[in-house]
C-alpha cells in the first residue's frame, strides 16, 4: 500500500491478514509485535486495532472470546482467543502519529441483538438463494471473491 494511501471507515471493506494476527489486553505487547512485522515487512503496512468490549452487550451463554493467559506459551502476553463469529464495529480509522505504515482502528464489539448487524445478516439471507455449497459460491460473488465463488462452482460441476 503507498504511503500516502487514505484509510477511513467509508472505504475499507475487507482486511487481509497476511500475517500473524496476535490479540492482547496490553497494547505495549500489541506495540512490540507491530514493530517487529513493520521492521521484517517493509513493503506492508500493519494495522492496530484497538477493541472495546461492553461485557454489558455480551451474551453469557455465547461469550465471544475467552482471555488464554493460562493456556498460553507466554502468558505475560495477555492473549485473547475470539470465535470466528465475533463481530465489532468499525469506528474511527486514523494513522499513526509519526509512522505512515501504521494504523489505528478503533473497533467496538456488538451485542447479540444489534438492530443494525440483525438488519443486514437478514437482507444477506434473502439476497441468496439456494443451499449448501451453491449459497456460499452465491455470497462470495456478492463480496467480490470471484475466484472463490469459481472454485465452488466448478467443485460443484464436478460432483
Amino acid at each position: 500500500m503507498a504511503a500516502t494511501a487514505e484509510l477511513n471507515s467509508e472505504n475499507v471493506d475487507q482486511l487481509e491478514a497476511s500475517y500473524t494476527v496476535k490479540k492482547s489486553t496490553q497494547k505495549e505487547v500489541a506495540m512490540e509485535y507491530v514493530q517487529d512485522a513493520l521492521h521484517k515487512y517493509e513493503d506492508h503496512v500493519s494495522v492496530l486495532f484497538m477493541m472495546t468490549i461492553d461485557p454489558s452487550k455480551v451474551s453469557i451463554p455465547i461469550i465471544p472470546f475467552a482471555l488464554i493467559d493460562k493456556y498460553s506459551a507466554n502468558p505475560q502476553q495477555h492473549e485473547i482467543l475470539f470465535s470466528t463469529r465475533t463481530v465489532f464495529r468499525v469506528g474511527e480509522i486514523k494513522q499513526a502519529v509519526g509512522n505512515n505504515r501504521l494504523w489505528e482502528f478503533q473497533l467496538t464489539l456488538t451485542a447479540d441483538n444489534d438492530p443494525e448487524l440483525a438488519a443486514l445478516t437478514q437482507g444477506i439471507r434473502e439476497q441468496i438463494d439456494g443451499i449448501g455449497w451453491n449459497r456460499i459460491a452465491q455470497l462470495m460473488l456478492k463480496v467480490g471473491q470471484f475466484d472463490l465463488a469459481e472454485e465452488l462452482y466448478n467443485n460443484l460441476l464436478n460432483k
